[in-house]
């Protein structure tokens, strides 16, 4: 949530850097407006409690004096009428201050490349390992027994979409023996990772609240990607920043804890209501898929440097694994809805001769904190909202994708990368073997 008092003093900016993020220029002039006419109200209200603590003076000299107060009461009786429909209409204007507010998404950092879409992103870095044992690097030609992930998956008898659809519906899988393992071993080492880098692991519910849904600005603007637990006001978490951000929801953090790193393994649940025809094949865009999630409370003069050590955390765990990738910056057009600033990952796909998201990792400031009412006390004593951030380490699947495509060999099998190996029991290859 975006701060009314920075609106209000800063409308041509703020107008502008809205624009930049795709918002029209009469949406923050209503909410002004409405914003306004809500100030004006409580003017009034205020104005007419003087009022009325004024007629009470009298009435209670009236009869002190045993003198007649039936007019000062019945115009302390307008007066309460007054404050009565004023307060209604009160709430009434709070509710589309609100709502209005709700829907506006952060303010992009200075720095952020302005532009409508993923083509104004700017490439930061890119990062590929020295030995490569043999296989095509980024942007050279594909040998032609090269296949695409989900080909390989399914070939090795480790992924199964198949069984997958018939059981659940399109964008599901059933992960068999060695797909299963693979899988497994990769959360295992990047929880492991984090935990060194000083993160703290938890186990968090699955199934939060409406609140929590609106305090990490998925909600009220993309409720029809979630699932909803029908006849109740829960939804399946689409991310593990969800239930990990609002852990110190309403809470005030002792200053001298921050900042704080926790990091989490969850299922992740999204209808890619946005997406139809994107992706259908493999485990890039998938309805239900695992992740690990990272994520951040600082104090504001420590956030920017928070986004740096967050971003190289997960790119840590793509260069221990050998899997090429670029970092981006995302244009104002591009980032996330709560997204002051992004970095994204994009993990080398040579099947598909293209780099794909595996992490998004973002600076929120203190618009989560705020509709979370999260904060801690700075030098002077004074509660200030804290800045929370958070970022993939890494999405899961598609870590399997890339490993799947990267590591594939001519003869069908694919080589295990050795951080996993010690995982894997010592196994150094997945292979075709037959399972029931």
């Amino acid at each position: 949530m975006l701060d009314l008092k920075y609106l209000r003093k800063n409308q041509e900016v703020a107008r502008q850097k809205l624009a930049d993020r795709g918002v029209q220029s009469d949406v923050l002039a209503d909410l002004l407006a409405a914003d306004q006419k809500r100030r004006d109200v409580i003017a009034k209200v205020e104005e007419l409690k003087a009022k009325r603590n004024e007629a009470s003076d009298k009435i209670a000299f009236a009869k002190r004096q045993k003198e007649d107060a039936s007019a000062a009461i019945q115009e302390m009786q307008a007066v309460a009428k007054k404050i009565k429909d004023l307060d209604q209409e009160l709430e009434g204007l709070d509710k589309v201050v609100k709502d209005q507010a709700a829907h506006l998404p952060n303010i992009a950092e200075d720095d952020v490349p302005v532009g409508p879409d993923e083509e104004a992103n700017v490439e930061i870095r890119t990062w590929e390992p020295e030995d490569y044992q043999g296989r095509p690097l980024v942007k050279t030609e594909a040998p032609a027994w090269l296949k695409p992930h989900y080909e390989i998956g399914e070939d090795l008898g480790i992924l199964d979409f198949e069984r997958g659809a018939k059981v659940s519906g399109a964008r599901f899988l059933y992960y068999v023996g060695d797909g299963a393992r693979l899988e497994r071993a990769l959360y295992n080492f990047m929880l492991d990772q984090h935990r060194e880098e000083g993160y703290t692991e938890m186990i968090t519910p699955i199934v939060v609240n409406d609140s929590a849904m609106f305090g990490t600005g998925q909600y009220p603007k993309f409720q029809d990607d979630a699932y909803r637990v029908e006849g109740l006001n829960q939804t399946y978490i689409p991310t593990a920043e969800v239930s990990l951000t609002n852990y110190y929801s309403g809470e005030t953090i002792p200053a001298e804890d921050l900042p704080i790193s926790i990091t989490a393994l969850s299922p992740s649940f999204r209808k890619e209501a946005g997406a139809a025809g994107r992706d259908t094949r493999g485990l890039i865009r998938l309805h239900q898929f695992n992740k690990v999630e990272m994520v951040k409370f600082a104090k504001p003069d420590q956030s920017d440097q928070e986004l740096e050590k967050m971003t190289n955390n997960a790119e840590n765990i793509l260069q221990k694994l050998g899997l090429p990738y670029h970092v981006i910056t995302l244009s104002t057009g591009d980032m996330g809805f709560s997204a002051a600033k992004t970095h994204d990952l994009e993990v080398w796909l040579p099947a598909q001769g293209m780099y794909r998201e595996i992490s998004s990792v973002s600076n929120t400031r203190d618009f989560q904190a705020r509709r979370m009412h999260i904060t801690y006390r700075n030098e002077d004593g004074k509660l200030e909202l804290v800045h929370t951030l958070n970022g993939s380490g890494l999405a899961v699947g598609r870590t399997v994708a890339a490993i799947l495509e990267n590591y594939q060999n001519e003869d069908g099998t694919v080589t295990v990368p050795e951080v996993l190996r010690p995982y894997l029991g010592g196994q150094e290859t997945l292979q075709a073997t037959p399972h029931h």
